[in-house]
């Protein structure tokens, strides 16, 4: 089975790519940037604009995973036009680019942001969604729409999965656990917008991986489900658990940011019947993995910084 990853240099695509290739999968990455993690998967570069580079990708694909995406809430809202045609134009271009082609499965990653305009503080994959205040909610809702749309219409099976936050290796530096670790190793400290007690149910990016991977059991066409972790960590202990492991820094707190979505009650039932997934890492062992790859990382960049002819320093 061959299958595309967009995205698949990225943070969460790249884990499962690694993912898919354990379990046999051949893998085919669409990305603008080229991946480095490893050297048995083939590589297509393009934008996800481009709907003739995404059809010519598809040749002898199977089934799509879209990873990618201006996954960045920070970006997105300092950056809206451009976030809509990549995390919206990007997402139809994908679903027509499977149609003209015939490839039949697409796996979507939303997120659980869909659920931070709901009433309810208990939350499932039938919570009925309300209109989005943050534009990033609304694009990765418009995006799980067109999914279902394209299924209904063309025959497409189409699975949702509504990550919840994730973190580990490779995750973008400008993530809260990447941008704690890193402030704390260098002795700064550590900034929480508002009062801190906004929680998550920080997922491993392992574990959500392996969600991932589950998801192109045939039990999940057109389903949707929540992958989030189990155990409720608000900034504040994410705050306390860097300072823990990395470094004993101070911790500050500033003004709350626009449309941050607080935190619910999410249910990864669904997953764990259907699938057999549930996450397995705790988070602070899962903090603990990140700092010993940050360091490893560091100490990589600092041999071959050593390696360069003096001259050109």
């Amino acid at each position: 089975m061959k299958v595309l990853v967009t995205g698949g240099a990225g943070f969460i695509g790249s884990h499962v790519v690694d993912k898919l290739r354990d379990r046999g999968v051949n893998v085919r990455v669409f990305d603008m940037v080229m991946p480095t993690f490893r050297k048995d998967i083939e590589f297509y570069q393009g934008s996800l604009l481009d709907l003739e580079a995404l059809r010519m990708s598809l040749n002898g694909i199977e089934a799509i995973y879209h990873l990618a995406a201006v996954a960045d809430v920070k970006s997105v809202f300092e950056e809206p036009h451009f976030s809509e045609s990549i995390n919206v134009r990007g997402t139809i271009n994908v679903l027509e680019a499977a149609r003209k082609i015939g490839v039949g499965r697409v796996i979507y990653g939303s997120t659980t942001w869909v659920y931070g305009d709901v009433p309810d503080n208990y939350v499932d994959e039938d919570t009925l969604l309300k209109p989005p205040s943050h534009l990033y909610t609304a694009t990765k809702m418009a995006s799980e729409y067109y999914c279902q749309s394209y299924s209904n219409l063309y025959n497409i099976s189409t699975t949702i999965l509504r990550y919840g936050i994730p973190y580990g290796p490779r995750a973008r530096d400008g993530a809260v656990v990447p941008i704690f670790v890193d402030r704390a190793l260098n002795g700064q400290p550590l900034t929480i917008a508002g009062d801190g007690s906004q929680y998550r149910k920080f997922v491993y990016v392992e574990d959500l991986a392996e969600g991932n991977v589950l998801a192109l059991k045939p039990i999940a066409a057109n389903r949707i489900y929540n992958l989030d972790g189990k155990e409720k960590v608000t900034i504040k202990q994410i705050a306390e658990t860097v300072r823990k492991l990395a470094g004993n820094v101070t911790i500050e707190y500033i003004e709350g940011r626009p449309g941050d979505f607080s935190g619910k009650e999410i249910s990864s039932e669904r997953a764990r019947r259907e699938l057999n997934w549930q996450p397995k890492v705790g988070f602070e062992e899962g903090v603990r993995r990140y700092i010993a790859w940050y360091k490893e990382r560091a100490e990589e960049r600092r041999r071959d910084a050593e390696k360069l002819d003096k001259a050109l320093l």
